[in-house]
């Protein structure tokens, strides 16, 4: 059946076919427009497990999202797909999360590299580990990028888009990043793990293509990230939670502010949206939960306005998102993703 036979064939209003891809939409990854890649990875967490069972939860809460989308005429029809994921990369996640934990658990009773010849192993296998792995991510997307889809990537942590930015460089002169997150993300090496959830922007300024880094929602950050931020002659700024809460305390509107951001932003942009940038009430059992962020309307309000900027969100990622026992985490960010998606096939043209 061709995908126009197929969108003859379905009915967006009802129920969820659990027998199709993600959303109960009927269609392949040749098919879609946009193509998820579910990168269940989360070695360096350093706080909560659960974000590498993060893709199939959202997986599985995709079919209660009703696909009516206000803003955009018959959005499911774009066609979004989710790709199995790697069980390669599932299985080494968890033989290498318990050495983590081992680890950093000898790292917490001051136990170091140098003086403990196990420490020095784990590390050294972990860090070559995730190399492989970001080389895996990478190519899976080139593949992807070689047939026209446009990539959104689904963790796991936060380390694992990566290699979504490395394959975008060699397809991209020049784009911004645009984080959405509690944290800033700059540490080099933290606790020793070259590509720790905590290094993901570290990592990503290593990329002579990413021209700017704009992040939006911090308010967990040490010292030396807030040196790098002001010592990086403006390739990095940073709308702190703190600030925002200020402005909009004294008075300012979020339309306002959502300007200030989007004039930081050039007109190519990856969007890298860590779920803990959402108020704690919409992500209880993310890792590593932060108080303050923002309302579910407030993020897509401001990846609206981006989108009617005429800007346009080459890729994204959303990440972080560990199930709880109810289910909640999946269920709001089945919906982001949904949400987004269809956002960001308008910004490419594919509506």
């Amino acid at each position: 059946m061709s995908k126009l036979e197929k969108i003859n064939n379905f009915d967006p209003n009802g129920l969820g076919d659990e027998n199709n891809n993600i959303y109960g939409l009927p269609f392949t990854a040749d098919e879609a427009e946009i193509v998820i890649i579910p990168v269940p990875w989360e070695v360096t967490v350093s706080y909560s497990a659960g974000t590498a069972l993060g893709p199939q939860a959202i997986y599985n809460a995709s079919f209660q999202v009703d696909l009516f989308d206000p803003k955009i005429k018959d959005a499911w029809k774009i066609g979004i797909a989710m790709e199995p994921a790697s069980n390669d990369i599932e299985s080494k996640s968890e033989s290498l999360r318990r050495k983590a934990e081992t680890y950093i658990g000898l790292l917490e009773e001051g136990e170091t590299t140098e003086t403990n010849d196990e420490m020095a192993k784990t590390l050294k296998l972990i860090n070559s580990e995730c190399v492989i792995m970001n080389n895996q991510v990478k190519a899976t997307c080139l593949s992807f990028m070689e047939k026209n889809k446009i990539i959104a990537l689904l963790g796991g942590d936060h380390s694992t888009p990566l290699g979504l930015m490395q394959a975008l460089a060699e397809k991209n002169d020049s784009f911004a990043v645009l984080q959405i997150d509690a944290h800033a993300d700059l540490r080099d090496a933290y606790e020793g793990f070259e590509f720790s959830h905590a290094s993901i922007m570290f990592n990503a300024l290593k990329i002579p293509q990413i021209s700017k880094l704009v992040q939006v929602g911090i308010r967990d950050f040490c010292e030396a990230e807030f040196n790098l931020i002001q010592n990086s002659n403006g390739r990095i700024v940073t709308f702190f939670d703190r600030d925002i809460k200020h402005k909009q305390l004294d008075g300012a509107t979020w339309t306002s502010i959502c300007n200030d951001i989007i004039s930081q932003l050039p007109n190519k942009i990856y969007l890298s949206f860590d779920i803990d940038g959402l108020d704690p009430k919409l992500c209880p059992s993310t890792g590593t939960p932060v108080a303050g962020g923002f309302e579910f309307e407030q993020i897509l309000m401001l990846i609206e306005k981006i989108v009617d900027s005429g800007k346009r969100i080459i890729a994204f990622d959303i990440n972080e998102v560990a199930p709880g026992g109810d289910e909640w985490d999946a269920n709001v960010g089945a919906r982001l993703l949904y949400r987004i998606a269809n956002l960001v096939a308008k910004s490419n043209g594919r509506v």
